[in-house]
């Protein structure tokens, strides 16, 4: 603190208390990089270790599974249900039955 004329002058550190460091941006820098250096182990450690339970979770893995038992959506298509679910018309004596372009049609 210097004096000069009646007048007090202070630098900065005297004015604020306190040391111009920078230390508070090293502390928060670190803790950022501690932060993703961790986060990153939580997310790559478990996926190093992923097992086949857990492969056949992703889409990757399923495809993979289907492919490996033969499985697939063509065997679904074109195959008649073993279900009857009691919505089939059954023709009266009144009704004719035709077939147009190889669909069986029933009038009343």
């Amino acid at each position: 603190m210097e004096r000069h004329d009646g007048h007090v002058h202070l630098d900065e550190e005297e004015a604020s208390g306190g040391s111009k460091e920078g230390v508070v941006r090293w502390v928060l820098a670190g803790g950022l990089l501690l932060a993703i250096i961790l986060l990153s182990i939580t997310w790559i450690v478990p996926a190093l270790m992923q097992g086949d339970v857990e492969e056949e979770a992703t889409v990757s893995g399923e495809i993979q599974s289907m492919e490996d038992e033969g499985d697939g959506t063509d065997s679904i298509v074109g195959t008649t249900p073993t279900t009857d679910l009691g919505d089939d018309t059954q023709p009266t004596i009144g009704d004719q039955t035709t077939t147009e372009d190889g669909i069986e049609v029933i009038e009343n």
